[in-house]
């Protein structure tokens, strides 16, 4: 697909599809369905349309637009008989949605019964429109509020009633961020740094808010829970869109914007000079001064070479792009979307207010960057992940401000011994190598890192003092930590069970080894373990769980792999937590050859069941009646195992989706994949609660 970059024009957002081949008298034949999403111009539509194959072969193209001349010229035929115009809602489902999301489901009050069905009747239908302002009057249900109601509906303007255009969507997204908070509407434009359907991690995106100034300091709180307060609150409103997926070990959670917000929020961060974008359709934009950089595309004019610089030398200074960029000393962050432009990177000497580096998936980094990067005195967050870095250098202490420091997915092998100097880093994730000697040790004189509140992959030396220094970082929130049993001696592992004792703010653990005996046995020995903890996995050599696992109360995920457990006793120690939402069993978890949900099993909360284990054993999966009743999602992996069974299924009757793992020319998935059609159809025919089925192939 022809990008439209080089016009300023925007391309198309997704295109998914499928291609298929069949055999005819004169050979093989491609066919395909193809869906484009979202195309804003003919001419993109006419270069898609250039590169796709005529064979007569029943092939299907589906584009969506909001331009009716571009559908019509998507149509191939005469008067746009292909063309489906999307119809609003009715109104009986228009104020269902209302209703649901303003007053959670309850009745509308009858004061406001009236101006409620004026507002809906101005919406026009639009979902979106619906939505986004039931999530202003969401803060106005209390009694008496029916003039702050008339109010917003006055604002309404009233051609939407008979013409909801995207101009009247427009002004009802708009009215939606007018009735936020100062520093909600700061944390709302942040999200025009970000590309069109970009999706960004939690962490990510609050580390950089606190980064940036936006998080405000309230009393008794932490800057990253009053941060939290701010999504939840941005969540509610249903101006921002969470979807949860499964990433590593953990439940990441993803943020975006609907493309209709997108648009406002870039149109008011451009108009107040809070963000300016360079790059793909802004490639050709320019401006005074720059405090958020944000570049977003591929594009040969972001480049600068020796002839621009030398026409500055001249006082002759291009009218946009990078090459309009007389001063870089203003800029405060600096996000780059694009995979090359190493000749901007070579500029960086000359941002010397830099607050936030962020270069994830930058290829083309260097050495010499990264001197450049180790002066930059200001800098509180700078993010290398999924860069080609190789080596972080010593003077990264000078950057005593960082408060992040992000290299995941690099290839760097361990971190400077000066790393430990960073005084005010509270967040360090760096790469899991699975080779001891290739991963960060935890330094003598960790204790005095105070700041520390996340620790990604590291190992724990044999130093007794090391052990002992983790129990002084009172702020630790995340650790991932892992063990050499070859190395330890018992007691390393008794301080290191002490320190994790003393470890009250941990949220988030994930411990393991990197030999094969049973080192993790040494969990057992924790005389009180990290009460809060909301995500715990024990990814290496152990007998059985620890007792103490029972009284996590808080605990929502659990992870284990490696572990080699028996019999029943996984379940036992975790059916009862009040809190468990997920429970992920990786290879070579379990060691029996049945894994037996019994009917004494009923996880009062679990709904997430993840048999990710593409092992010989568990061999068969099998739930009582009465066990898990109120699990909604099933994974399980058949990928290297051809006799996995799935017994009791039909016991699940709150599923929602099984997921099933493996190759395609696997007996047992196809197995299981019949026995759940056909469960399908039974619960068809008897209540319609059926379920949905995805199938991963390998």
């Amino acid at each position: 697909m022809a990008s439209e970059s080089d016009s300023g024009s925007t391309a198309p957002r997704r295109l998914v599809g499928s291609i298929s081949m069949q055999h005819s008298g004169c050979g093989w034949q491609w066919q395909y369905l193809i869906m484009v999403d979202d195309v804003w111009t003919i001419r993109a539509w006419e270069k898609i349309q250039s590169v796709l194959l005529e064979n007569n072969r029943s092939s299907r193209i589906i584009v969506t637009t909001r331009i009716e001349t571009v559908a019509k010229a998507c149509s191939p035929t005469i008067g746009g008989h292909y063309i489906h115009q999307m119809q609003p809602l009715k109104f009986e489902d228009s104020k269902k949605l209302f209703i649901s999301r303003t007053f959670v489901n309850k009745n509308c009050p009858q004061e406001l019964e009236d101006v409620t069905n004026n507002i809906l009747k101005r919406c026009g239908g639009l979902p979106l429109a619906i939505v986004s302002i039931a999530s202003v009057l969401a803060g106005y249900t209390s009694a008496g509020s029916k003039d702050k109601w008339e109010s917003i509906y006055k604002s309404i303007g009233s051609e939407m009633e008979s013409n909801p255009t995207l101009e009247g969507m427009r002004q009802i997204v708009t009215l939606s961020y007018n009735h936020l908070s100062h520093e909600l509407k700061s944390c709302m434009m942040y999200f025009s740094i970000f590309p069109e359907d970009y999706e960004v991690h939690k962490d990510r995106l609050l580390w950089r808010w606190i980064a940036e100034g936006l998080v405000q300091e309230k009393r008794g709180l932490s800057l990253m829970e009053v941060a939290e307060s701010y999504m939840d609150e941005l969540v509610n409103r249903n101006m921002i869109q969470l979807r949860v997926d499964f990433e590593y070990y953990w439940m990441a959670q993803l943020y975006r914007v609907h493309d209709m917000f997108l648009e406002v929020m870039v149109s008011k961060s451009l108009e107040s000079n809070f963000v300016s974008l360079l790059g793909g359709q802004y490639a050709t934009m320019s401006y005074d001064r720059i405090r958020r950089l944000s570049i977003q595309g591929d594009d040969d004019r972001l480049e600068i070479d020796a002839g621009l610089q030398e026409a500055r030398k001249n006082n002759v200074t291009a009218s946009s792009g990078i090459d309009g960029i007389s001063d870089f000393g203003h800029i405060r962050s600096l996000s780059m979307f694009q995979h090359s432009g190493q000749k901007l990177l070579d500029q960086l000497g000359k941002f010397t207010l830099l607050r936030v580096l962020d270069l994830e998936s930058f290829r083309g980094l260097t050495m010499a960057h990264m001197r450049y990067i180790c002066r930059l005195y200001l800098l509180r967050f700078l993010s290398l992940k999924g860069t080609d870095v190789s080596e972080i250098p010593p003077q990264i202490e000078k950057l005593e401000h960082l408060q992040t420091l992000d290299v995941r997915r690099t290839s760097i092998p361990g971190l400077p011994e000066t790393v430990k100097r960073l005084y005010g880093l509270e967040r360090l994730q760096i790469s899991y190598s699975g080779e001891a000697n290739h991963m960060w040790r935890l330094p003598l004189g960790l204790k005095k890192m105070k700041a520390l509140r996340e620790v990604g992959f590291s190992v724990l030396g044999n130093d007794v003092q090391v052990a002992r220094d983790v129990g002084e970082l009172e702020h630790l929130q995340e650790l991932v930590v892992y063990v050499d049993d070859i190395v330890f001696d018992e007691e390393v592992l008794d301080e290191f069970a002490k320190s994790l004792s003393k470890a009250y703010s941990l949220r988030r653990l994930i411990v393991g080894d990197v030999g094969y005996g049973k080192t993790l046995n040494f969990l057992d020995r924790l005389h009180a373990p990290p009460r809060l903890l909301r995500y715990l996995m024990i990814a290496g050599g152990i007998d059985r769980l620890p007792s103490w696992i029972k009284s996590l109360t808080y605990l929502v995920q659990f992870n284990m792999s490696w572990g080699k457990v028996v019999g029943d006793q996984l379940f036992d120690v975790l059916c009862e937590l009040p809190s468990l939402k997920t429970i992920s069993i990786h290879n070579y978890c379990y060691a029996g050859n049945d894994l037996v949900a019994r009917a004494r099993h009923r996880f009062p909360e679990l709904i997430n069941l993840r048999i990710a284990s593409g092992s010989q054993f568990p061999n068969v999966v099998r739930f009582e009646k009465g066990s898990m009743g109120k699990l909604e999602a099933l994974l399980v992996n058949f990928s290297d195992n051809d006799a996995k069974r799935m017994v009791g299924i039909q016991h699940l009757t709150c599923l929602k989706e099984v997921q099933l793992w493996g190759n395609k020319n696997n007996p047992a998935l196809t197995g299981a994949l019949k026995q759940l059609k056909s469960l399908n159809k039974r619960r068809l025919a008897e209540s319609n609660n059926q379920f949905q089925i995805v199938v991963r192939y390998d």
